[in-house]
């Protein structure tokens, strides 16, 4: 295997935008917004998302579950397992989400993507599934269109790789900037399950307290 980090970055972001380009091919019509319908995303509303999806309650509470986990299992192990510790692991995931999204929404706007998730409500759960699988990896366009969503590509690519200049040496190879990327994609796709389900889990729940 290549030792070259840029051999790394090409084949990972390759992969993944083979990945997003065949589920936007595949994505059912009927799920999310038609292209018809679709409205185009404004700098106001893109100002949004980056602040909620940076340091919006469900951000935030994430950040406290992985300092948590981190300082559970001491890794890094430079930062110590207690309450410092914890601190600085909360820092360091923070300073990569705003990164990662300030990159994905300054790229985005350059082409029109649109980085929010569009719920398939109303649909089978099947196709509510598969719609928040293949919203980890395409994006609207400003058409309507879903394509591989390029811009988020490069924000986790290059927050995981540039933080690896500020990060803790045990955790700043090129292969651990890997894993993140990875991890990233998974921590989105768990987060559109969120946004998929959790306002019917809430509804749910609401009326069954009255």
């Amino acid at each position: 295997m290549t030792r070259n980090p840029c051999c790394f970055v090409a084949i990972l972001l390759f992969g993944t935008a083979a990945l997003g380009q065949a589920m936007a091919e595949q994505h059912p019509k009927t799920v999310g917004p038609a292209a018809s319908s679709y409205q185009p995303i404004t700098g106001r509303q893109r100002f949004a998302w980056l602040k909620e999806s940076t340091v919006g309650p469900e951000s935030l509470a994430a950040g406290l579950f992985s300092a948590g986990f981190g300082t559970a299992i001491n890794r890094p192990t430079e930062y110590g397992p207690h309450w410092e510790g914890f601190g600085k692991r909360y820092a360091m995931r923070l300073t990569g989400i705003s990164t990662g999204n300030a990159i994905e929404a300054g790229l985005g706007s350059l082409w029109g993507e649109d980085p929010r998730y569009f719920s398939a409500a109303g649909q089978p759960f099947k196709a509510r599934l598969k719609n928040l699988v293949v919203m980890t990896f395409a994006a609207r366009q400003a058409r309507g269109g879903l394509a591989p969503a390029y811009a988020r590509y490069v924000g986790n690519a290059g927050n995981n790789f540039l933080s690896n200049t500020w990060r803790a040496d045990s955790e700043s190879s090129v292969g651990d900037a890997c894993v993140r990327i990875m991890l990233g994609f998974a921590g989105k796709m768990g987060s559109n399950a969120f946004a998929e389900f959790w306002p019917d889990a809430r509804k749910h729940l609401f009326h069954r307290t009255h």
